[in-house]
């Protein structure tokens, strides 16, 4: 059996194919497919408030493609989400209504607080050691989610209109960053010795360029390094020199500003980088519907 997830973010647009497994009562998901395309809608939805034609074009044209593989694959239940930059784009109904007709792919545009629950969908917290207290940050490209998890349960939880194609688009406001600033000092002053949880494409790069052991934390100190040592290059070195993706290029510099702020603000001296992110939790929705006792 197979699931399919779609998620259409503010940078790129990815579809996960998974192989669910039912052992005894143990329902898991491996990873079969994954596919990105950088299609970056949050450059036209943060600036102009909409989605070009050219761009709806590309979008329609990636949905078409994901729609013949999903039929190739034979998945059987599948869940297609859209986040920032569909949620601020004036035309954002219009284009799930031809997503619908063209690609026959039901879109849902989620809130940013729908956005976080179903990334905690993974059951990110099963992993987690109880006896400790994180602070779980998701960076995209037009938004951060931010939650406080505590005994293996999440506290707080709140979604903030600040992220790496924002910020790199002149997009992003004093109060908004004022705000997020507020609300992780707020939340995490009663929290002694907060450990981070860092999910999104950008702290992913920058954990594989830290050359740790999968499950092991990056420290605060080397997360800043490592930013240091980016920005030193210039965009194109960043490409040509260092082999970072065009689209992620330019994009990691702004998304590590975001981790590593809220993690001074936090007290957070190191990350965890479990690898998920909104398809792996869209999976999991899935796995619940259908699976439901």
């Amino acid at each position: 059996m197979r699931y399919a997830a779609i998620d259409i973010g503010s940078n790129a647009v990815r579809l996960l194919i998974a192989d669910i497994t039912q052992n005894d009562k143990t329902i898991s998901f491996k990873k079969n497919t994954l596919i990105r395309v950088p299609l970056r809608l949050g450059d036209d939805a943060f600036l102009d408030k909409k989605i070009s034609l050219k761009k709806i074009d590309e979008l329609v044209k990636t949905m078409v493609a994901f729609r013949n593989l999903i039929d190739v694959y034979k998945v059987g239940d599948y869940m297609a989400c859209a986040t920032s930059a569909m949620r601020e784009a004036k035309n954002g109904s219009l284009i799930v209504q031809k997503i619908k007709s063209e690609a026959n792919i039901d879109l849902e545009i989620v809130e940013g607080q729908r956005e976080a629950k179903i990334i905690y969908a993974s059951h990110i917290e099963q992993s987690l050691d109880k006896k400790k207290n994180y602070l779980y940050i998701d960076v995209g490209g037009g938004s951060t989610e931010l939650s406080i998890f505590s005994n293996g349960e999440m506290i707080a939880s709140r979604s903030f209109n600040l992220g790496g194609i924002r910020i790199l688009d002149n997009q992003d406001k004093d109060e908004t960053w004022a705000e997020m600033k507020d609300w992780v000092k707020q939340k995490t002053q009663s929290y002694k010795n907060l450990s981070g949880i860092g999910t999104g494409g950008n702290i992913n790069k920058l954990f594989r360029m830290a050359d740790l052991k999968d499950g092991s934390p990056v420290s605060f100190a080397k997360l800043r390094s490592l930013y240091l040592y980016l920005n030193s290059f210039s965009l194109k070195d960043r490409i040509n020199v260092l082999g970072l993706n065009q689209d992620r290029a330019d994009v990691i510099i702004p998304a590590s500003e975001i981790y590593l702020s809220v993690m001074k603000w936090g007290g957070v001296k190191q990350i965890y980088v479990p690898r998920v992110g909104l398809v792996d939790g869209i999976i999991q929705l899935l796995i619940d519907k259908n699976f439901a006792e």
